[in-house]
């Protein structure tokens, strides 16, 4: 028999999506509706399953333009006057770049407190770029994998703040949908982790077992952003990774010229 009220069924995925839009805003101050299924880009809600290796893209035609970005670590203001000097975004942080195609080389993290609200804002272009016919790919440094594997000595006390008040959210967001009948009991985030860390100072305890809850293997930040990121891409002639950015052979000396300074200065590849 047909059931009579097939839009019930919908209601708890539309409370799950609603929710995760609103903890993902008060993280980040920027709306991100959840990404359309079969767009190309990266990340979606925090309980998205893993990406199988071979549905990872790790191949690009080489575009019109191609500029790399090194690292933006924890500035968001700095980071978007990047985007702004090789001219793909707006005042209003649009992108404008068109068919221009981007690599982020990763080193989000540390040094800075806007780390989380950088992610949201990178994945805010990725789609934009993709609907211009461009593309931003992101990669993770060292950084990156030193914070998956708890390694926080160069993380800030506002890194820490900001990853405080996503678990707040977070645990919040958490909470309604464990109200609702219909979806699953969430997963408790912070479960074996000990409610006090020895040799961290009370101050930074919420912040530093949130950095933990989100960012350790299958945490909501890495699963959602970084196990979605990767470690090598090929854009036409010219292949990027973290450590060692290989361009073609008549631009090697562009390899000098990517991180000088631990900035995100944009370096155009090719144009």
């Amino acid at each position: 028999m047909e059931d009579p009220h097939p839009i019930c069924k919908k209601i708890p995925d539309v409370v799950a999506s609603f929710v995760d839009t609103f903890v993902d805003f008060s993280v980040s101050g920027i709306f991100l509706p959840p990404s359309n299924p079969n767009s190309n880009s990266h990340a979606g809600s925090p309980s998205d399953p893993l990406p199988a290796y071979s549905t990872l893209r790790t191949h690009y035609p080489a575009p019109d333009r191609l500029i790399a970005i090194g690292d933006l670590h924890g500035d968001l203001e700095k980071s978007k006057q990047a985007f702004r000097l090789a001219g793909l975004i707006d005042r209003s942080d649009r992108w404008t770049g068109g068919s221009a195609g981007v690599v982020q080389l990763g080193d989000v993290f540390d040094r800075g407190g806007e780390e989380l609200k950088i992610l949201y804002f990178l994945e805010k272009l990725k789609r934009e770029a993709e609907r211009s016919g461009g593309y931003l790919i992101t990669l993770n440094g060292n950084h990156e994998i030193m914070n998956v594997e708890g390694d926080f000595r160069i993380a800030t006390k506002a890194g820490f703040e900001e990853f405080r008040a996503w678990g707040f959210w977070f645990l919040a967001g958490n909470k309604i949908k464990d109200l609702c009948k219909g979806l699953e009991k969430q997963k408790d985030a912070f479960q074996g982790i000990p409610s006090f860390i020895r040799g961290v100072k009370e101050e930074y305890q919420h912040g530093y077992r949130a950095r933990i809850a989100a960012l350790r293997p299958d945490g909501p930040i890495a699963r959602r952003f970084l196990s979605k990121n990767l470690t090598v891409v090929v854009v036409g002639d010219s292949v990027f990774n973290k450590y060692k950015p290989y361009w073609d052979a008549d631009r090697k000396e562009g390899l000098g010229l990517l991180l000088p300074e631990h900035g995100p200065k944009p370096v155009e590849v090719k144009a």
